[in-house]
């Protein structure tokens, strides 16, 4: 199958037919036309074979991650997620394959209302390049540097999951099937956190989502807006699954750094915090308060209540300089 009609095979025909798309796939450029008083966020994100997902992932998680990750970049900001363009590298055009990567896509562009409106494919190792945009009411926006000494810390849902089935898949452990294949769907099925991050914009002073671990993502948060955290490890909201394989220490390590969570790690300060927390409860969204900020610009830790030292940082793309 050639360039183009691979992609008027596969990738044009979709559910999703928003109005602010005036020319979609099939010209030289997409041509949107925003609504007025709101921003464009935009967000770029590339999953490589190997390095973002094992090789044998099924091609329904990879579409479905692929357009998970950014989207969970744009629920950090607030945003509501509204257009992808997706790049993909393929070794070959396996049109089983493929079919398979644009349905796990479309499910959840179709989900969040999400049109893709266009990209390119190319041939060589497998890759996949998305650049998702939302909107965001003007000045409404969430960023990592409006946290400020005394906000509370927050964090959704669970984390630590992902990272024990990539512990599995590297042959550090090996998981029985049952806990395998709940680790595994946290792996391989993100759920972006579009709707909490919409919420937050009334009450969140930061936020950040959670793709290289914890440490790693709440440092970003610290530098950007010049304050320290003191950490409640006892409060990390870590799987049952993690702490059965692992125990109390190994799991609170592996949830600290781990990565591939993609919740929404996020600050509110006082006199947010019960309101914030009626909003996302209601929601029907866990929340975990892990801690608070400080003037001090580091990262401590207690563990039943003692303090701790945190030695490991979460996962770097370029080490030593390669």
């Amino acid at each position: 199958m050639k360039e183009f009609d691979l992609i008027k095979t596969y990738f044009k025909e979709q559910s999703v037919s928003r109005k602010d798309v005036l020319i979609g796939i099939g010209d030289d450029c997409a041509l949107i036309a925003p609504s007025e008083k709101q921003n464009i966020a935009i967000t770029t994100d590339t999953l490589v074979a190997g390095v973002h997902f094992p090789e044998d992932t099924p091609p329904r998680a990879i579409g479905h991650k692929a357009i998970a990750v950014n989207l969970s970049d744009l629920a950090a900001m607030g945003a509501d997620p509204s257009w992808v363009s997706v790049a993909i590298t393929l070794p070959n055009v396996d049109e089983e394959w493929v079919g398979e990567f644009c349905t796990g896509m479309f499910e959840l562009c179709e989900y969040y209302n999400v049109q893709l409106i266009g990209g390119d494919t190319t041939q060589g190792p497998l890759s996949i390049t998305v650049t998702a945009q939302g909107l965001v009411p003007h000045n409404q926006q969430i960023t990592r540097s409006g946290a400020k000494a005394g906000d509370w810390v927050y964090v959704t849902g669970e984390i630590g999951g992902a990272a024990l089935a990539l512990q599995h898949y590297y042959q550090k452990l090996t998981l029985v099937p049952e806990v395998l294949r709940v680790v595994q769907e946290r792996l391989d099925l993100p759920m972006p956190r579009v709707l909490a991050g919409q919420a937050l914009r009334q009450y969140a002073s930061s936020a950040i989502d959670l793709s290289d671990g914890l440490i790693a993502d709440l440092t970003h948060i610290c530098e950007a807006s010049s304050v320290g955290a003191n950490i409640i490890l006892d409060k990390l909201p870590v799987p049952a699954e993690v702490l059965q394989v692992l125990g109390t220490e190994q799991a609170i390590d592996l949830a600290l750094t781990g990565g591939d969570d993609y919740e929404l790690l996020f600050t509110v300060n006082e006199d947010n915090k019960v309101g914030m927390e009626t909003a996302l409860t209601d929601m029907g969204i866990k929340l975990s308060c892990i801690g608070q900020l400080n003037g001090s610009q580091k990262i401590t830790a207690l563990l039943n209540e003692k303090p701790v030292e945190i030695k490991a940082e979460g996962y770097q793309h370029f080490v030593d300089g390669v």
